[in-house]
């Protein structure tokens, strides 16, 4: 089933209802939230945003917390009830719940370094660009959330295999300035280095190219599920139908015979590094 689109809204109301309704059983049950996240096994912010409204409940967590709390399966009758199209949360959490687990992880970008690529400092310059803009505060936050996402290029006992296509263009746009951009590009040659990691540039000379939709993250679940996340302005979706899934992977194939072979791809960032 291809998954409905969900637009980037800070939340969405029926995870709001959730949310109160688990802060308000908690309190009736005189448990703090630094409690209630070390019975259940969970981190306090996790906790926290779920009651915020700002990440699902999940319902296997939703029946825990039913028989924790006493609620009679409310919780998780609440989980059951939310209609489909809702089940996706702000910033695209299930993606992020599914990169942190991925057996592979397939990226093409054409505009911006991927997320797991980017330096602190880049990634505020990122944030910075955003329009409407957002508060310091929740900047910070966001960039925090990126960096500590880039944890599962450490994961044990082996990260994901990862192969990203990045557009030519990305490495001369100088978000955040040169400086920014020059700890970028020495970011990504350290990258490129790495055994389970595969970069290759896609010239802005070809002439043929078989991306110009946009952006796309293909990935492989431990239970060998194929997935494809694809991102637009202010909406994405998270394909699950193996039809569409398969389309995606097609033309990802066509882009990496389009794009320079690693070796030619790190000599390419060696003279970029060069010249910045």
């Amino acid at each position: 089933m291809h998954t409905a689109p969900k637009r980037s809204k800070k939340k969405t109301p029926s995870w709001e209802v959730v949310g109160a309704q688990l802060g308000h059983y908690r309190g009736l049950a005189g448990l703090t939230q630094p409690q209630l996240a070390q019975r259940v096994c969970i981190h306090l912010e996790t906790l926290g945003s779920i009651e915020q409204g700002r990440r699902p409940l999940k319902l296997k967590l939703a029946e825990q917390l039913d028989e924790l709390l006493n609620t009679k399966g409310v919780l998780a009758a609440g989980v059951a009830k939310i209609p489909e199209r809702e089940r996706y949360p702000a910033f695209a959490q299930d993606f992020i719940d599914h990169e942190a687990e991925a057996l592979t992880l397939l990226s093409y970008e054409n505009q911006v370094v991927p997320g797991l690529l980017q330096t602190e400092d880049y990634a505020h310059a990122v944030f910075g660009c955003l329009y409407p803009p957002i508060t310091a505060e929740e900047a910070e936050e966001r960039v925090s959330a990126r960096i500590d996402r880039q944890r599962v290029l450490e994961r044990r006992p082996w990260p994901p295999m990862m192969n990203y296509l990045l557009e030519e263009v990305i490495l001369h746009r100088p978000i955040g300035g040169r400086a920014v951009l020059r700890e970028q590009i020495r970011h990504l040659q350290a990258c490129a280095e790495l055994p389970f990691l595969g970069l290759q540039i896609i010239p802005t000379s070809r002439e043929k190219h078989s991306g110009l939709d946009g952006p796309m993250v293909l990935l492989e679940t431990p239970d060998h599920d194929q997935l494809a996340y694809v991102e637009g302005q202010r909406v994405s979706f998270l394909v699950d139908d193996p039809d569409e899934v398969s389309v995606l992977q097609q033309k990802y194939g066509m882009l990496r015979s389009q794009a320079l072979t690693p070796e030619e791809s790190m000599g390419l960032l060696d003279d970029l590094a060069g010249e910045s």
